[in-house]
């Protein structure tokens, strides 16, 4: 029995010890497989991790962390390359963009952050006047659209003033909506608000206004003659003063670009009645006749002198037809009248003329200078027929 029990216990004790050994040999490699990991940080699109991994390279960590890399994918450093402890991994996931451009489309894969970076990476200039939307500081996501408008030269004449600028617009009225031209209702443009821009079009706008312009104008009045049997021909009396009107004019005035292209009377009212001169002229005609008393008697009064002599028609290059003291030699063709120098003979003078008869000094004239005078005849034939001769005149008073 004895024995028995000895045996039995040695043999636990055995197995206790082999189970110990077992326990510390597992737990000593436990202990080693932990301890022996590598310290790798992580940056996955900006978002940083620490792993402890035996991964022999980086491509192995990420298949242990299960993420897909994509050829499009930027990975720093190479995803062969072997993992030392403290190990820096940049992963950079690319995302798809569609980039439109002059009407042309294409997608293309990017790990830039912003659309300014996209461009530089695909090697697409633009300058300021070009339109980029979304703008270049917007950061890039996913299946993003990305539209760049190139700018082209477009020239505009503003009001008659013209300038060049640089325009990404599509039609005239997202041009000058984009140039801040503000259109009244009345303003031309041309071409036509709905037509497309080209490069080198010229866009002009006119600037219309219609307004109302009142005028007030004076009417001058007229002059009427009334003939009066009782005044002496040559003599003229104001019956009546005349007094101008006045009369208001309302235009509806178009001006473009400042400059009036259309006046239109469209009211008139008269403010004040004009009032018309009326003059009475005298016509009658005080005309000594000859009498056989009047050449014997008369005529051998009064101061006598010779005088150079010439004759004249109311119908003469440069005559009116009246004398300078208001005669009608056309409406009186029968008159007796010379013309003279009022300095030698006064007008209104009665005269005697030799070989014309009685007659009355009513007319002067530019060439009638010093002792000479004009012999009035009714017709040509007689003013000829007179000629030029030296007579004698005698002034009766």
């Amino acid at each position: 029995m004895k024995n028995l029990f000895s045996k039995s216990f040695i043999s636990k004790k055995l197995a206790i010890s082999v189970t110990s050994l077992v326990v510390f040999a597992a737990s000593m490699g436990i202990y080693l497989y932990h301890t022996t990991k590598k310290t790798v940080a992580i940056t996955l699109d900006g978002q940083q991790k620490v792993v402890k991994t035996h991964a022999a390279t980086i491509n192995d960590i990420l298949k242990d962390l299960e993420i897909t890399v994509h050829a499009e994918d930027y990975v720093h450093p190479e995803p062969h390359t072997k993992v030392k402890e403290n190990l820096q991994v940049v992963l950079e996931s690319a995302k798809q963009v569609e980039i439109i451009q002059d009407q042309e489309k294409k997608k293309v894969w990017t790990t830039a952050k912003t659309v300014g970076r996209l461009l530089e990476q695909e090697k697409l200039k633009v300058t300021a006047h070009d339109q980029v939307s979304p703008s270049q500081n917007t950061s890039i996501k996913n299946g993003m659209t990305l539209e760049i408008n190139k700018a082209f030269p477009v020239g505009i004449n503003l009001a008659g003033k013209k300038s060049k600028v640089w325009s990404t617009s599509t039609t005239v009225a997202d041009f000058l909506e984009q140039q801040k031209i503000k259109l009244n209702d009345l303003d031309r443009v041309e071409p036509g608000l709905h037509e497309q821009i080209k490069p080198g079009n010229m866009v002009k706008v006119v600037r219309v206004e219609k307004v109302t312009d009142v005028v007030e104008e004076p009417v001058n009045y007229a002059v009427i003659t009334k003939k009066d049997a009782n005044l002496k021909q040559g003599t003229k009396k104001i019956i009546t003063e005349g007094q101008k009107g006045l009369i208001s004019r309302q235009f509806s005035v178009v001006r473009e670009n400042g400059k009036e292209v259309e006046r239109k009377l469209i009211n008139q009212k008269t403010i004040k009645q004009k009032k018309n001169k009326v003059i009475a002229v005298g016509t009658k005609i005080l005309v000594a006749q000859a009498s056989r008393g009047q050449e014997s008697g008369g005529a051998s009064s009064g101061k006598e002198f010779y005088v150079n002599s010439t004759a004249y028609t109311a119908h003469c290059n440069g005559c009116s037809g009246f004398t300078s003291t208001g005669i009608n030699l056309r409406s009186n063709p029968n008159s007796k009248v010379i013309a003279v120098d009022p300095r030698i003979i006064p007008l209104g003078s009665k005269v005697y003329v030799e070989g014309y008869g009685y007659a009355i000094a009513a007319d002067k004239g530019g060439a009638i200078k010093g002792h000479k005078i004009d012999v009035f005849f009714p017709s040509t034939a007689d003013a000829y027929k007179w000629g030029v001769r030296k007579i004698k005149i005698r002034v009766l008073n």
